[in-house]
C-alpha cells in the first residue's frame, strides 16, 4: 500500500497504521529498519497519537523495547534495510 501511495514501502500509511491498530491497543511499537528509515505518514501518526500512542526505534532496538513492555501492546517490525 505505500509504495503505491508513496513510491516507497519506507512511510507506513494510514491504511497501514489502521491495519496493525487493535481496539485496546495500549501502544504501537514500530521497528523502523537496521537504520531506521522508515516513517510515519502524517496522517498514520496522528491516528496513532489519537489511538494509543506510539513509539519508532531501529528495529534492533525495538526489539529490546518489545521485551520491556507489558500491556496490549502492537507491534510491527521492518526488516527488509
Amino acid at each position: 500500500m505505500s509504495k503505491e501511495l508513496y513510491g516507497t514501502s519506507h512511510k507506513i500509511s494510514l491504511e497501514e497504521a489502521k491495519h496493525i491498530y487493535e481496539e485496546g491497543t495500549e501502544k504501537i511499537l514500530i521497528g523502523t529498519g537496521q537504520t531506521g528509515f522508515v516513517k510515519l505518514s502524517e496522517e498514520a501518526e496522528n491516528f496513532t497519537e489519537k489511538k494509543c500512542g506510539v513509539e519508532l526505534f531501529p528495529t534492533p532496538w525495538a526489539i529490546e523495547r518489545w521485551n520491556e513492555l507489558e500491556g496490549r501492546i502492537t507491534a510491527m517490525f521492518h526488516i527488509t534495510c
